[in-house]
């Protein structure tokens, strides 16, 4: 019976994969706005991928797929098959590349569809909303054809478009970073104010001390063991610039002009973009190729020699697996997700993000005939956000899952070795520069056109 009854239930969720407008129309679909679960499906995809590639560079990949019989050349045979699969093609850096360069052009391809759909009567908004077994197809079509492209140039290509594509993704991360702050300080002020309990102004002092320690402590360990007496120049000046600018935007969020201005912006969206701002400053750091500068993370914790040069590129050695590495994936898995499921009042990050105001994060949902609650369609009118800059903003996302997952390294086609490279310092370190400005703009702007609407 139990049986049965799943298969009822897998029958009736084939249109939800389907159909035309799954999230209206079936049960399938969470009690929420269609809007807010569209944008989780999609990024569910791109979490997929992300797990696809974090698989396949996991360390020994290789060497298990070596023992498959008849897989991989040069591993386990079986009598009468040849192996034809390359193993150290299909693992490692390469099939990142190959894995983040579908998924982009899955997400670039939707982007350009979705230019200027106004409302959900616009025809591209039912492919937006539905046909979601038709869209997965499409992705692994062009994640299949993507491995059959030959090494040649793409790799080393490949890679500055990753670089550039992260560095207008790190700033879509600040302004989330941004407008989550603004929401958490505005939430927890009104929340104050409406129960006349102050835990809740206790709560946000304790948050914004523990972001200011965390970000002043990085700065001495930063001292300390990324720079050096006489060398790492450009980590002093990065350090230093870096310490004043979240100085400046602390002490300007607090100015009376700016309070009266904006009376929710406070030193708690400035704790945590300066703790963030510090965050990319030592993943900066941390892809400066002059070792001397650069101690890995694992010699600090035990004692070793900081200054002893890593294994030469040439030795095949590549440290896939960071500290770095790890927080850039936690903090792109919360901004993705908050992504999908924001809804700001903050009319300056609304108009940065490409959305409208929002009226919450999920409706009460239609209840069916059959007493289903479905999902409701919020967009008749206008959509509550532009398509086709959700769609780029998850292209972005892909070649920054891209270079985060490569550590940033530069492939070299000759020697098939990964190297550290200095443009990634320099695109992490200008990103934080201009998410300081960024955040700079929406504490000051309001003062310097007096005459525009910056509520």
């Amino acid at each position: 019976m139990g049986a049965c009854m799943a298969l009822c239930s897998l029958a009736s969720c084939t249109s939800c994969l389907c159909g035309s407008a799954p999230c209206l129309v079936c049960g399938c679909c969470p009690s929420s706005n269609n809007s807010t679960v569209t944008r989780l499906v999609f990024s569910v995809f791109l979490l997929l991928g992300t797990m696809v590639s974090v698989i396949m560079i996991l360390p020994g990949m290789e060497t298990q797929l070596r023992k498959i019989p008849g897989f991989c050349q040069g591993g386990t045979t079986i009598l009468g098959i040849e192996n034809q699969v390359k193993c150290d093609v299909i693992v490692g850096y390469k099939s990142v590349y190959r894995m983040c360069f579908a998924m982009a052009c899955f997400f670039f391809l939707f982007s350009a569809i979705m230019i200027r759909v106004r409302n959900s009567r616009d025809p591209r908004a039912v492919i937006q909303n539905g046909f979601w077994f038709f869209k997965f197809l499409i992705l692994v079509g062009i994640t299949v054809g993507a491995f059959f492209i030959p090494d040649g140039a793409f790799n080393s290509v490949w890679f500055y478009f990753g670089l550039v594509g992260s560095f207008i993704f790190i700033l879509i991360q600040l302004i989330l970073l941004i407008d989550f702050a603004h929401s958490w300080n505005k939430i927890w002020v009104e929340n104050a104010e409406e129960t006349q309990n102050k835990c809740w102004f206790a709560g946000l002092l304790s948050f914004t001390v523990l972001h200011y320690a965390l970000a002043f402590s990085a700065v001495v360990l930063f001292y300390v063991y990324y720079t050096q007496p006489d060398d790492c120049t450009e980590h002093k000046v990065f350090i230093s610039l870096n310490l004043i600018f979240c100085l400046i935007i602390s002490v300007v969020s607090i100015l009376p002009k700016i309070q009266e201005l904006q009376p929710h912006s406070g030193l708690l969206q400035a704790s945590l973009i300066s703790l963030y701002t510090m965050y990319v400053t030592w993943s900066a750091m941390t892809n400066n190729p002059n070792r001397k500068c650069n101690p890995s993370l694992l010699s600090l914790v035990s004692h070793a020699n900081t200054t002893q040069p890593s294994a030469s590129p040439d030795s095949g050695h590549v440290q896939w697996w960071d500290a770095q590495g790890i927080v850039g994936l936690v903090i792109f898995l919360f901004c993705t997700l908050y992504a999908s499921i924001r809804s700001s009042s903050n009319a300056q990050v609304n108009k940065l993000m490409q959305t409208e105001e929002g009226t919450g994060s999920g409706g009460e949902g239609v209840v069916g005939e059959d007493g289903v609650r479905r999902a409701v369609d919020n967009e008749e009118e206008n959509v509550t956000y532009s398509y086709s800059f959700f769609h780029f903003h998850l292209c972005l996302a892909s070649l920054y899952i891209m270079m985060t997952l490569t550590n940033w390294y530069q492939p070299d086609t000759t020697t098939q070795a990964m190297q550290s490279t200095m443009p990634a310092v320099w695109v992490k370190m200008c990103s934080s520069w201009l998410g300081l400005g960024l955040y700079l703009w929406t504490l000051i702007a309001p003062l310097i056109f007096p005459d525009r609407d910056f509520s």
